[in-house]
């Protein structure tokens, strides 16, 4: 009986072992995603008429079933530095065009190219983008005097954002994103001919299924170069003698002009 009962124990302990292995299952790696550029620094000229910029990138762990069924989406942004802006509203007053009311804006990207595997609409709920503060509609404009009433706010802010979108520095580039496998993927935003220089900063926001995952950033310099870039710096770095040269030139500039064109 005693032997019985060893038998069986060892069984049971046989049976465990065996199966321990089966049931301890590794849970699946959590999805991500990178991008990289392919420079860090963009040098522009007087003579820039824009250009695209493209950035590579990857989904980290991705599920293979997902990805046959294109269930992945990404939103490519670049996104230039924060600055005030003053929007102003001109009213004709006795024939002649004056500005009468202003609202200043803080810490405004001054430019904000987006790029899509698909139209946003398609992606996900306009509450998350909302939650995320993508996309140019949904970015927080911080009115610098919040006392004023929220239609007055709203309308400057669809202001600013028109005016943003019709000199081509706030633009959104449906299918800019496209994957080149199951894992890598390209995309193409838009640089205006205007983009302003300074530290820009590009994000790529991973979308499964309509619900976000994860987010990437890498940050690009734009700068000028040349003697376009000397005239900038100098204009920076001594203000008070670069404007006292602008208006001795152009003061030099008007008499040469009048000596030139008077008639005698």
């Amino acid at each position: 009986m005693t032997g019985l009962r060893a038998f069986a124990a060892t069984a049971s302990l046989s049976l465990f072992l065996a199966l321990s292995p089966a049931t301890a299952q590794t849970p699946p790696a959590a999805e991500g995603i990178q991008i990289g550029l392919s420079t860090d620094a963009i040098s522009i000229t007087a003579g820039f008429s824009g250009a695209d910029l493209t950035i590579f990138g990857s989904l980290e762990n991705p599920d293979p079933l997902v990805s046959r069924q294109g269930r992945y989406d990404v939103v490519v942004v670049l996104e230039g530095p924060p600055r005030p802006v003053v929007v102003r509203r001109k009213d004709r007053v006795l024939g002649v065009w004056i500005n009468l009311e202003s609202e200043t804006f803080e810490n405004v990207p001054v430019s904000y190219s987006v790029a899509t595997t698909r139209p946003l609409q398609d992606i996900a709920d306009p509450n998350k983008y909302k939650q995320l503060s993508l996309g140019s509609q949904n970015l927080y404009m911080k009115p610098a005097d919040e006392t004023d009433s929220p239609a007055t706010i709203e309308e400057f802010t669809a202001a600013l954002r028109e005016r943003k979108t019709a000199t081509g520095l706030y633009s959104e580039n449906v299918g800019g994103v496209q994957f080149l496998s199951q894992s890598l993927f390209r995309a193409t935003v838009r640089l205006a001919p205007n983009i302003p220089v300074g530290t820009h900063k590009a994000r790529a926001f991973l979308f499964k299924s309509g619900m976000f995952v994860k987010e990437s950033s890498a940050q690009l310099e734009i700068r000028k170069s040349g003697f376009e870039q000397s005239i900038f710096r100098v204009a920076h770095d001594y203000s008070f003698l670069y404007g006292a040269f602008a208006v001795s030139l152009a003061m030099l500039t008007g008499w040469l002009g009048r000596l030139v064109f008077r008639k005698d």
